[in-house]
């Protein structure tokens, strides 16, 4: 079968309900860009540049890890990305599929790529906490931040195959994903890779890479990724990872975030992961600057202040308990939901 070139629209698409092609998109991001809401400006300017006379989309990455800035993505780039999304989850011309992401955000943005290159039938609707309120409309497949899916529990049954990426899944939205009658994902990727590349069930501990991905890891154990089908260079990531080969890893945590307290080096995200099922708030582990230790680990916790139990550390190695608790009102995120770790302890 040949490639779809990004210039095409599959003639199964539809968009809440119609039947579009090419100049109706164009015609509809007009319309979105004059007289829309807020959550459908974007989607006007994001249509209007995949169809302009340029072969690549500028995009943001979201500044979660680093200083936000404007990447170029090549349009064929993110068409690959969307057959290799289709092919890992076996979607079809026709499924029915739920977009209710932000399209300022390549998440967004790739959901409805995937719509008209694989010629899926998408429900677009306002990129809030609660996409499935008062909707009883059966979908083959959505993409959901953790909030969305926390917010959406008891209509979640209504998705046969969720995605859920952005930020982490907490131990209790774990535990109602795996009720689930379908199946959900946890993904793995960034802007630069145009969404997942890897994606893994929920409550299993390996990734799994997307058809033409293999991965490798450099001197510092952080995650290679080579896809000819995304990026002529190899992506290299501050992801450290333990490989099991070259198609499946474990996530440990980012190396921007490891704490060198008195020469020990701690990974605060193989911490929390201990913690995770202990603490009911937003939490992280960070270091601080210590005048002995050179960085003394913390843990900052969401919200109001409270006495935590002693217990919560037993399964903690001897150097990665944290010296100091502090509880912060409100955690810095980025318009995504993910925690800004640095803005938030300022």
């Amino acid at each position: 079968m040949n490639t779809p070139n990004y210039t095409q629209v599959h003639n199964r698409f539809k968009l809440n309900g119609f039947h579009l092609d090419k100049d109706d998109l164009c015609r509809v991001a007009y319309s979105f860009i004059k007289e829309g809401d807020d959550f459908e400006r974007p989607v006007g300017h994001f249509l209007l540049d995949w169809f302009d006379h340029n072969d690549f989309i500028e995009m943001n990455t979201s500044g979660s890890t680093g200083i936000p800035k404007v990447i170029r993505v090549e349009k064929q780039a993110m068409v690959n990305s969307a057959l290799a999304t289709g092919n890992f989850f076996d979607l079809a011309p026709g499924d029915k599929v739920l977009n209710c992401l932000p399209v300022k955000y390549v998440a967004g943005k790739m959901m409805l790529v995937r719509g008209f290159i694989l010629g899926l039938d998408m429900d677009f609707v306002a990129p809030t906490a609660h996409p499935l309120r008062n909707n009883d409309t059966q979908y083959a497949f959505s993409a959901m931040v953790p909030l969305q899916a926390q917010n959406s529990v008891a209509e979640l049954h209504q998705i046969k195959k969720l995605i859920v990426g952005g930020a982490k899944i907490n131990a209790s939205l774990e535990k109602d994903l795996k009720k689930l009658p379908g199946q959900a994902f946890e993904t793995y990727g960034m802007t630069e890779t145009v969404s997942h590349i890897a994606a893994k069930k929920v409550g299993d501990k390996n990734f799994t890479v997307l058809p033409n991905v293999s991965i490798a890891s450099d001197d510092r154990n952080c995650l290679v990724i080579t896809a000819p089908d995304i990026s002529q260079e190899p992506i290299i990531t501050n992801d450290i990872v333990e490989l099991i080969s070259d198609k499946k890893f474990i996530w440990k945590g980012r190396i921007d975030n490891v704490v060198n307290s008195g020469g020990i080096k701690l990974i605060p995200e193989s911490i929390e992961e201990k913690l995770y099922k202990k603490i009911d708030r937003r939490f992280f582990v960070a270091g601080m600057p210590d005048s002995d230790l050179g960085e003394k680990l913390i843990l900052a916790i969401e919200g109001e202040a409270y006495t935590l139990p002693e217990t919560i550390f037993d399964k903690l190695d001897k150097y990665e308990k944290p010296k100091e608790i502090i509880f912060i009102p409100h955690f810095k995120e980025t318009g995504n939901g993910k925690i800004i770790r640095r803005d938030s302890l300022m």
